[in-house]
């Protein structure tokens, strides 16, 4: 089953990356997040993909292209130049880099990848946010609902202090952190149908506009709840919270136990 990445966003709120290289190529931990999304869905068994690019499209064409040298080690003769690889990891990724212009809006990149994707069903996800979403769980609940499309719900992190008070006004609470979580928001990794093209007809629409409330009007989008770790990159405060859960082994979008699914055990990061 093939995953499309969408990374073709300028990223305006983390300017001071994104003025000389793409979004999805800031760096995480030493790596950029695209590849740190691209480990969720292989750790089960997903390694197809395509990447949606636009803004410096060029720049992840490269670094894929140079993949196999970015994420091994290399022994060089120097004189004859002959290059030898030794191998740290496998990815067993086959990824097809394609740019779907630079302005086009989110549902017009997916919809100019319909070639790619033929006739089966399809993951979509955003290359900018991490989350230890169980795909495995997330299809066979797309499969059993028998609609159109699935987005995965999770609940945003904490920004705030929290304050629990009374109906007269009376504070009964005061903590650093929000301890209930009540709201829930698109967090990406979806999986659709063949049919959500018929959705799609605009390059200049959000996917998060007309698209998802045409489907949502006829009864064709379903919700998976993830109540698991789950975090986006929007600013660099929040890239700098991303890096220092990358010091935990594994970081918590690669913590897949129960527990992370367990409402009462959600690992988050504070920023």
């Amino acid at each position: 089953m093939k995953t499309i990445l969408l990374a073709g966003g300028l990223g305006s709120r983390l300017a001071e990356e994104t003025v000389s290289i793409p979004k999805p190529m800031v760096e995480v931990g030493g790596r950029p997040i695209i590849a740190r999304v691209m480990d969720v869905y292989s750790h089960f068994g997903h390694d197809e993909f395509i990447v949606a690019g636009g803004y410096k499209c060029l720049m992840l064409k490269h670094f894929f292209a140079n993949y196999h040298l970015i994420a091994n080690d290399i022994s060089v003769d120097l004189d004859s130049g002959d290059l030898a690889l030794k191998p740290i990891s496998s990815g067993g990724w086959k990824v097809s880099v394609v740019d779907t212009g630079a302005l086009t809006m989110t549902s017009g990149r997916i919809r100019r990848l319909r070639d790619w994707v033929g006739d089966e069903t399809f993951m979509v996800t955003y290359s900018d946010g991490l989350g230890n979403v169980d795909i495995g769980q997330l299809l066979e609940f797309h499969r059993g609902h028998g609609k159109l499309a699935t987005v995965t719900a999770v609940q945003p992190p904490a920004r705030f202090g929290n304050m629990e008070l009374t109906a007269g006004g009376k504070v009964q609470a005061f903590t650093e952190k929000v301890r209930r979580y009540e709201t829930w928001i698109n967090g990406g990794f979806f999986v659709f149908e063949p049919g959500v093209f018929d959705y799609l007809i605009d390059d200049m629409e959000p996917l998060e506009q007309s698209p998802m409330v045409n489907l949502t009007r006829d009864g064709q989008l379903m919700a998976f709840k993830h109540y698991g770790f789950w975090h986006p990159m929007d600013t660099i405060r929040d890239r700098n919270a991303l890096n220092e859960l990358c010091d935990q082994d594994p970081p918590p979008w690669l913590q897949f136990d129960a527990a992370a699914q367990d409402p009462q055990h959600v690992t988050r990061a504070v920023i």
